[in-house]
């Protein structure tokens, strides 16, 4: 019975696809913090080709992404979500036989393409099992299991590499996405019922509205702002704080950041519940400004944890709210769609920026770079407001 029907939000399905996400992004976050390193190291390469290892996945990912809808509605959700999964796990096996830098790109490239599929499909199925009246609380909580997974992953990632060498450590992030599929069987997947007005409305040839959800472009641009503002967080904050002589306390930033969006997700997810978007989404695109106005001007670690609280406050809320908005705005045969269509948006705005803020950084250094994605932070709570809040009541 799903969670609409019984109007629990901690039922076991909806528990499993939280396990499932967070193995998942685990793996992801921890293979994208040590890949670097290995390629530099065991691989001899090149500063250069590390990082195309990592833009690689993201261009793959970015390219099947609009398709993404597409292929979760032609196959099934069951289908798409065990296929990929699957895949995704075996290609996991094969970064322990990968001993040149050729096999390694080809691996990256090929393994975004099933990440794309992925993490299309998950956010439907988990929505299923999310009851109507709490669903900002429901998709909050998913989320979550997101973020976390950037502290546990680069955590285990690292810690275990003090230990043991890289091919050690493959194999235990092969085991941990590998415990994730076990959460992804266990998932009772249900398929929407699509109702053709007749055979003939069935189209050879592919359209717009086949690849792109356009009731979701308002909430992916603001996304896709968000994420250009974000990317000199997750890109950027490490060399940062290693300028600042500050390295050592990074991995506690990103603790405290998971910390203050825990501490707060209980009341967020409610406040969307009872009295809409815009109330969580405003304060929010405050306290990222505010979160990234202290990072440039982070002298000591303790600025440093301060930005993240308040980082982790405002950003950690402002992403479910999208991702809720987004899947809420179609109905639910669209919602492969309106997913694909937001991540595409939310990804380039991620992909942008990271180049965009590394020439600014290189020009004009880290203090101005922050402080001019606080002032986007702050432009892009206009164009929420005037793009997305005043379609928001329709929702309701």
């Amino acid at each position: 019975m799903s969670a609409t029907n019984t109007g629990r939000l901690w039922n076991r399905s909806f528990i499993l696809c939280l396990c499932n996400n967070l193995f998942l992004f685990t793996y992801y976050y921890a293979l994208l913090t040590i890949l670097p390193i290995y390629i530099m190291k065991d691989l001899g390469g090149t500063v250069k080709e590390a990082g195309l290892a990592l833009t690689l996945f993201l261009v793959s990912s970015i390219a099947v992404r609009p398709f993404s809808g597409l292929i979760v509605e032609k196959l099934g959700k069951k289908i798409a979500f065990r296929g990929s999964e699957l895949l995704f796990v075996l290609f996991a096996f094969s970064y322990l036989f990968a001993d040149s830098m050729w096999a390694l790109l080809l691996i990256r490239f090929i393994h975004g393409i099933w990440f794309s599929i992925l993490t299309t499909v998950t956010v439907p199925i988990a929505n299923d099992f999310i009851p109507d009246h709490r669903k900002g609380e429901g998709m909050g909580y998913f989320v979550m299991s997101t973020n976390l997974a950037v502290v546990f992953g680069p955590l285990i990632a690292l810690t275990v590499l003090q230990f043991t060498d890289f091919i050690m450590l493959f194999a235990l992030l092969t085991a941990v996405i590998s415990l994730g599929f076990i959460f992804c069987l266990m998932i009772p997947v249900q398929e929407n019922k699509i109702t053709h007005l007749n055979a003939h409305t069935e189209k050879s040839r592919l359209g717009f509205h086949d690849i792109i959800e356009t009731r979701a472009i308002p909430i992916g641009f603001v996304a896709l702002l968000t994420a250009f503002a974000y990317s000199s967080i997750m890109s950027f904050i490490a060399a940062y704080s290693e300028s600042k002589d500050l390295l050592a306390y990074t991995s506690l930033f990103f603790i405290v950041f998971a910390i203050s969006m825990i501490v707060v997700r209980p009341w967020v997810g409610k406040i969307y519940d009872r009295k809409g978007a815009s109330a969580v989404i405003y304060p929010s695109f405050i306290f990222f400004a505010i979160g990234l106005v202290v990072v440039s001007l982070i002298s000591n670690q303790w600025l440093l944890w301060l930005s993240a609280i308040f980082i982790g406050i405002g950003y950690g809320s402002l992403f479910p709210c999208f991702q809720t908005i987004a899947i809420q705005s179609v109905a639910k045969q669209r919602m492969g769609h309106a997913i694909s269509t937001f991540f595409t948006l939310f990804d380039l705005g991620m992909a942008i920026g990271s180049v965009i803020l590394g020439l600014m950084i290189a020009y004009y250094g880290y203090q101005l770079s922050y402080l001019f994605c606080a002032v986007i932070t702050v432009l892009t709570l206009f164009v929420y407001k005037y793009t997305v809040s005043a379609s928001l009541k329709q929702l309701k």
